[in-house]
């Protein structure tokens, strides 16, 4: 799963040329998406959301070459968290103008399920079959998914002003991962499922500043705020298994990581143009004969024993088996591995407002070359984005006043059990067919009355 965009480079602007109104309707009376605020793929990658100020607008990624709008939500406007359960009809959605307020929505109804309001902004949400956990600057809140009841508080952790935050989109390991440090670059490991912490991960140096959990929720990969070194770990023992350089030259500002689906590739993507692609394999002992290199590096080997530990692990460290070079740096991205029409892809959402399609030699690796790029919002839209713009807790601090009143069924917590209102949907609203999680039907049985 990949992360949403909460936040903006600084100093972004949009500019409107001419007189032309931000909320323009197109041919067929609907609303354009006038701009990205952000973007997220699903749990498996089959849709990306993006998230604007006239709502949001859900795609299908199952064709290289077109891009089919499932849904646009003209719910809420600025939304700038969209999130959806794998290919269900379950939306979670969390607006600029109500930052503290979470809306969960089934699409395909045209209804909304259920609102959660918290004690301070939203800054990320994350969701898998079994559990949605809402992420606050200090706070974590899980709830059960299935009838939205808070099953846990996680008050007073370190400050976490990103909504840093990963969850694995296995329920059987239902893992999260938040920053367990304000001054370091350690990971608290959390078992959603029992509620109970599992370990602390010291991953860096410095702070943590992007984590993700391979699909099965055995691995974690985690990168520092420094950008140059990428680990992962394995899970639940917090065991280092990988070390990849990103870079040496200069520290850059890393914004998504993401595992391929059988957890042979992790990319990471970051406010250069470049994106990087890594080969998680170990390298066994070379039975050919004795090289020229293979001499080099069993000597390279042994030296690093008698170096600095910084210069030892350096000459440790992989590097990338595969890039992407983007035709344009500086504006925040999510990237994510899949496979679309039996080929490997790397997928590359940008808040330029586009999607880049590349294809990824799982063999040979190297350069990856551009095969298809699609616009996500109209071609005829006059807003232009430029790069930097304030970054989301400025924004979210000059236009909402997080105190104002809520007609949300939910208030602020203050403790583990909430405070919950409100009754189960009975059993004949399901008569149809049991509940799924897993396709458009879903959604869990919960309804609330605002209070």
């Amino acid at each position: 799963m990949i992360e949403p965009i909460p936040e903006f480079r600084t100093g972004e602007k949009v500019r409107r040329s001419g007189s032309s109104s931000p909320d323009r309707e197109r041919s067929d009376g609907s609303p354009k998406l006038q701009r990205l605020l952000c973007a997220s793929f699903n749990q498996d990658t089959t849709s990306l959301t993006v998230g604007g100020k006239n709502g949001y607008r859900l795609f299908s990624l199952s064709s290289v070459d077109r891009m089919d709008c499932i849904h646009q939500g003209v719910e809420s406007p600025d939304v700038y968290i969209a999130e959806r359960l794998f290919s269900s009809s379950l939306m979670v959605v969390v607006s600029r103008s109500t930052p503290f307020r979470m809306n969960i929505y089934h699409f395909k109804k045209g209804t909304e399920i259920c609102n959660y309001s918290y004690s301070n902004n939203i800054l990320a949400v994350k969701l898998n079959r079994q559990r949605l956990v809402v992420c606050l600057e200090e706070a974590l809140y899980i709830h059960n998914i299935k009838d939205m009841k808070l099953l846990k508080s996680l008050l007073n952790t370190p400050p976490n002003p990103k909504g840093l935050c990963a969850l694995s989109v296995n329920h059987s390991n239902s893992y999260l991962a938040y920053p367990g440090s304000f001054t370091a670059g350690e990971i608290t490991l959390y078992d959603a499922m029992n509620l109970n912490t599992v370990t602390v991960i010291s991953a860096h140096a410095s702070h943590v500043a992007a984590v993700a959990f391979n699909a099965s929720g055995t691995s974690l990969a985690s990168a520092s705020e420094k950008g140059t070194v990428i680990r992962v770990f394995s899970v639940p023992d917090g065991v280092k298994l990988f070390e990849f350089r990103r870079g040496m030259k200069r520290y850059v500002s890393i914004s998504s990581l993401s595992f391929s689906a059988d957890a042979q590739f992790l990319c990471a993507s970051s406010n250069t143009e470049t994106i990087h692609i890594f080969k998680l394999e170990h390298h066994s002992p070379s039975k050919e004969s004795p090289s020229w290199s293979a001499y080099m590096g069993k000597m390279f080997s042994a030296a690093s024993t008698y170096l600095p530990s910084q210069v030892s692990d350096m000459m440790h460290q992989d590097r990338a088996f595969a890039t992407v070079r983007l035709s344009v740096a500086g504006w925040r991205n999510i990237a994510a591995l899949s496979t679309i029409q039996k080929v490997p892809r790397l997928l590359v959402a940008s808040l330029d407002g586009h999607l880049y399609i590349y294809n990824v030699d799982p063999q040979e690796g190297g350069d990856c070359h551009l095969v298809e790029k699609h616009r996500l919002f109209d071609s005829d839209d006059e807003t232009e984005l430029e790069a930097g713009n304030p970054s989301y807790a400025e924004t979210v601090a000059t236009s909402t006043n997080p105190d104002s009143p809520s007609s949300s069924s939910l208030t602020g917590y203050s403790e583990d059990v909430g405070e919950k209102r409100g009754e189960l949907i009975p059993e004949h609203e399901f008569a149809d067919g049991p509940v799924r999680l897993d396709d458009e039907q879903e959604f869990p049985p919960v309804s609330f009355q605002n209070s």
